[in-house]
């Protein structure tokens, strides 16, 4: 039986990515590698979205290849559309493959096998094409997450926005969408296979059905699973500010299938920066609509995401962001450094910020979020809460976990027959650095 390994970074949909593709290989008669074990299939999702991300694909390449010397190394993902050029420079490297390939992977690799076809002996077989002109969603079912008990969902992929500091619809190429019938079923799939949860993702999620011969939006997908209910409850990825309208937050609001949590890019509170960045809202939208989210659903869960350091970010720009989040009702922040990246405008941008100012502006900002958070977990001490208890025990205290509607990690006593089931607790404490505490009623 062929053994298969797996290195992925980045985000949700990568990870589904690699799990769709894990799944394929597993069904076919592939096992997946046990601790320290060495595959004969090594596959390294990569990803470039910042300079850091990128020397960690690098160092994940290269990690596969030392500690599985005669397995066939496979670089996939971001990285490797947009600069395979630079893989074919690592010794050890046999396939590399773009975007708009990364679907036949398990069927070539199985080929490759039964056929006995040997490894590429003269550098690494490329296979690459312009995912520009990648013209329609590539669907990859997944039915089953080994380590998840809330599984993704890549129901879109690609982006249209072309942000300037942002390389993505260079490497995903333009906005493509799953038609409306098959996320559907999709998700009632997952729902056969037991699952209670699953988390709706795409890289621009909300230009979702824009793209479709018949065109719909994520508004329109919100609403048949209103109606239809395929599963328990439904989560929702990162969605740009302008596109999460009023008609989302109200089905949000109204439907108990709906998780209470947004997560959406702020990226900078000064407009300028704004502009600068090709972000097409003010501070004062922003502020606007997490001030309407909180008001027709004030038990959400608001997560933003900033990116500091922004070419032309003066101090009072930097202020504007943080005076602007500190005054909002926002649950937790995701802080990104300013990262150049090759082939966008933001790269060759003058006035650049010292990297020591960066560092500094971001430990303040995450200091900030700490503080939100916490503060957030503490105002459910003695209220009651739907958990979904995951599959695996906390290693720190033996007991079971559980994730909230609206996104808070619960500890609670109990049995391992509740893994995977929603269940009533009650919020006791918050301990410590982020550990909330229950019990089950």
């Amino acid at each position: 039986m062929p053994i298969f390994n797996f290195t992925t970074l980045g985000c949700k949909v990568n990870q589904y990515e690699s799990e769709a593709i894990a799944q394929y290989l597993t069904e076919n008669g592939w096992s997946a590698a046990r601790s320290k074990e060495n595959a004969d299939l090594f596959i390294i999702n990569t990803c470039v979205v910042t300079q850091k991300a990128s020397m960690q694909s690098r160092q994940a390449v290269r990690k596969a290849i030392r500690s599985n010397p005669n397995a066939c190394i496979v670089v996939t993902g971001c990285y490797a559309q947009i600069e395979p050029d630079e893989i074919k420079k690592i010794n050890g490297v046999h396939y590399i493959i773009g975007h708009a390939d990364k679907h036949t992977i398990p069927e070539k690799m199985i080929s490759r096998m039964a056929k006995h076809i040997p490894l590429p002996e003269f550098g690494p077989l490329l296979m690459w094409s312009d995912i520009s002109q990648e013209p329609e969603f590539r669907s990859m079912p997944v039915t089953g997450f080994a380590n998840r008990t809330r599984p993704f969902i890549k129901i879109q992929d690609g982006c249209d926005s072309f942000c300037t500091y942002c390389i993505v619809p260079y490497t995903r190429g333009r906005s493509r969408s799953m038609p409306l019938e098959k996320v559907l079923d999709n998700i009632k799939l997952l729902k056969r296979s037991g699952y209670r949860e699953v988390v709706l993702s795409g890289i621009h999620l909300g230009h979702y059905g824009l793209d479709l011969v018949l065109p719909t939006t994520l508004t329109g997908l919100l609403k048949q699973i209103k109606f239809l209910r395929p599963i328990d409850r439904v989560r929702l990825s990162s969605i740009e500010p302008t596109e999460l309208t009023e008609d989302i937050i109200k089905i949000v609001a109204e439907s108990d299938i709906f998780c209470h949590h947004f997560h959406i890019p702020l990226q900078s509170g000064d407009d300028l920066i704004l502009k600068r960045m090709h972000r097409h809202y003010s501070r004062s939208f922003f502020r606007d609509m997490v001030i309407r989210i909180h008001e027709m659903i004030p038990d959400a869960a608001i997560g933003v995401d900033t990116l500091i350091g922004f070419p032309g970010e003066t101090e009072k720009a930097f202020e504007n962001t943080y005076s602007l989040i500190e005054k909002l009702p926002v649950t937790y922040l995701h802080v990104f450094p300013f990262s150049g990246r090759k082939g966008t405008p933001a790269n060759s941008y003058p006035d650049k910020v010292p990297s020591q100012v960066i560092k500094d502006r971001c430990l303040k900002m995450r200091e900030m979020g700490n503080n939100k958070k916490m503060e957030f977990y503490k105002k459910l001490i003695g209220k009651k809460v739907q958990l979904l208890i995951e599959g695996t025990r906390s290693r720190s205290t033996g007991h079971l976990k559980g994730i909230t509607s609206n996104y808070v990690p619960v500890f609670v006593s109990g049995k391992d027959n509740l893994k995977n089931h929603i269940v009533q607790a009650r919020i006791d404490k918050v301990y410590g650095n982020e550990a909330v505490f229950g019990r089950l009623l």
